[in-house]
């Protein structure tokens, strides 16, 4: 029986001079290479720069891959790769520019719709939040480059920039640092974070929940989140989990459907790069490149991805170096954790002992055979489908 229909792996491989045949993490980022890189080698099972098997402890400052760009607002089709913002039009579009923390308060409390709020180089040291919704037609913006720096003070507690039922808005190129949180969404809908560098904090980097549908989550980079407390934090949360819904969404699901996460950049995380929580329907995970780098020690996430939602789109994502697994999917709750689908992405556990695609249950959920898995690991616990 062939290694395909028994589901144990896949490998990416397309022969010929000048096309591609591999994917290389360079510096913890993705970039296509070509036979003729290669010296006409055709070899998928690429393996990082960087070194292929972390050790037990790395030193987070370290190991964390570089940020991409200055300044980010949106990613590239199919990439992965991130486009920088357009500060000129965050500029000329302006309807407010704010220099101080005081100024950006203010802003924040008297944004209509339509307004464009655009920040200036500099740290606005605080906590921000926004409860004004745009529309469709004219959304709330909040721009500015990656040098205008949201700071939150410190890791123990509170939300660095916190949208409160404030639907139509978007948050473009700037940087979120050090409070509890990073930038939380709650009962938000039809609004983009684009283009953040989101660092140094305590528990998620970004989470949407309360019901926050219809979101765009894009071309981000979260870096050294769960600062605060071993076992916790998460690059980029869907949702909430069952214990927190009372909290949340008045005991019942958390309906954060339909959200879109792609071309984002996650790495050095103390829980998983990206969790999915039970009660999320119908989202999409894409073209996001992950590295379990934070995964060590005291921490306990075991896999770069976890769907616990039903209706999930996982496709074109990139990981390297877990503890183990690279996707999972579980069943916390009868009915969850079921029907998501998984193509074309690409698996470096650097490990021996993980599975690229583990579900446990497998429930409804389905891995296709265009998936591929860079040296020896089990491919999944379920057969992948042509």
């Amino acid at each position: 029986m062939s290694a395909r229909r028994r589901g144990l792996r896949s490998y990416l491989l397309v022969g010929g001079a000048g096309l591609v045949v591999g994917v290389l993490a360079v510096g913890g980022l993705w970039a296509a290479t070509s036979a003729s890189d290669r010296g006409g080698q055709q070899d998928a099972r690429a393996r990082p720069t960087s070194s292929a098997a972390p050790t037990s402890e790395p030193s987070r400052a370290r190991d964390v891959p570089e940020p991409r760009a200055t300044s980010t607002g949106s990613a590239a089709p199919g990439t992965g790769a991130v486009s920088p913002v357009d500060t000129a039009r965050c500029e000329a579009s302006a309807t407010t520019t704010v220099s101080t923390a005081k100024e950006l308060q203010k802003a924040l409390r008297d944004a209509r719709a339509g307004n464009v709020v655009r920040l200036e180089p500099g740290t606005y040291t605080g906590r921000f939040e926004a409860s004004a919704a745009g529309t469709a037609d004219d959304p709330v913006t909040l721009c500015g480059p990656r040098d205008a720096v949201l700071d939150g003070g410190d890791t123990e507690g509170g939300y660095v920039l916190h949208l409160d039922r404030a639907s139509y808005w978007s948050l473009e190129g700037f940087t979120v640092r050090n409070g509890q949180k990073g930038v939380m969404f709650d009962g938000v809908q039809h609004s983009t974070v684009s283009g953040l560098t989101v660092t140094d904090i305590g528990d998620e980097g970004i989470h949407l929940r309360a019901d926050s549908s219809d979101n765009t989550v894009v071309g981000n980079t979260v870096t050294r989140t769960g600062l605060r407390k071993p076992q916790f934090g998460e690059g980029i949360y869907i949702g909430s989990s069952k214990s927190n819904w009372c909290k949340v969404s008045e005991c019942r699901e958390d309906r954060s459907d339909r959200n879109v996460v792609t071309g984002n950049t996650v790495a050095d995380t103390a829980a998983e790069n990206v969790d999915i929580k039970e009660g999320t329907t119908g989202g999409t995970l894409s073209d996001n490149s992950f590295d379990g780098v934070g995964m060590q020690g005291e921490n306990h996430a075991d896999s770069w991805v976890d769907v616990k939602g039903n209706g999930w789109t996982i496709t074109g994502n990139r990981g390297v170096r877990s503890p183990l697994d690279g996707f999972q999917t579980h069943e916390l709750l009868s009915g969850w954790g079921t029907d998501n689908t998984f193509t074309d992405n690409r698996v470096d556990l650097g490990n021996t002992d993980g599975v690229a695609f583990a579900f446990r249950p497998v429930e409804g959920n389905t891995v296709s055979c265009d998936n591929t898995v860079v040296g020896s690991n089990e491919f999944s616990t379920t057969t992948c489908t042509d």
